[in-house]
């Protein structure tokens, strides 16, 4: 009988032991913390020929892999800081510049983020306008709506980690734009390659 008993509770024990080899697989193992952080970004890049300099920010919530790897998701927006004129004026007299802003969501993935110098991999989709800035009798130009365009951007930057809590990073992105037909501007004036700068503050 007590041979008996012993097998049968050998029997029973199997299925646990194979149920604790078999571990649960995921896509993402290992601990997860969540952060988040926003700053200021500066973007260099070319408007119809000529450089153009964009000013914006962007912030996001930041969930971390056992601090291996990250992915943020939040949003940013930029607008356009350097003049630029019209290519085919509205009104020829006047010193029409262009008014442009765009923006949107925003997630990006960073490879090993707890080391010094790290890579990051980022995507913008949103849309955006371009109108009329201002011109030489400075009255605003109210009696025309924004043009609206769809944007997409991906890119890929170097991350230093300065602080605990402060992060810089410069990267280059390819900004894809559809739908800008304004003032003699195309969407090939606008699709092109970026350099910029960002500021990050947070946890991360």
């Amino acid at each position: 009988m007590a041979a008996l008993a012993l097998a049968c509770v050998a029997l029973a024990a199997l299925p646990q032991q194979k149920a604790a080899a078999q571990q649960t697989q995921t896509l993402f193992s290992g601990d997860v913390s969540h952060g988040g952080f926003g700053g200021p970004v500066i973007r260099f890049g070319s408007l119809d020929g000529d450089l153009a300099l964009w000013l914006g920010g962007r912030g996001g919530w930041i969930i971390n892999f056992s601090n291996q790897h990250s992915i943020s998701l939040g949003g940013g927006g930029y607008g356009l800081v350097t003049e630029h004129r019209l290519p085919q004026p509205f009104d020829p007299e006047r010193k029409e510049l262009a008014g442009i802003g765009y923006g949107g969501f925003e997630v990006e993935y960073t490879n090993r983020t707890y080391r010094l110098v790290h890579m990051t991999a980022s995507t913008l989709i949103g849309a955006g306008g371009i109108t009329i800035r201002e011109d030489t009798l400075d009255m605003e130009i109210d009696d025309r709506e924004a043009e609206p365009f769809f944007v997409i951007e991906p890119g890929v930057h170097a991350e230093l980690n300065v602080t605990s809590f402060f992060r810089i990073s410069g990267g280059l992105t390819y900004r894809f734009t559809s739908g800008i037909d304004y003032g003699g501007y195309s969407d090939g004036d606008f699709s092109g390659p970026n350099a910029l700068i960002t500021f990050k503050f947070g946890a991360f």
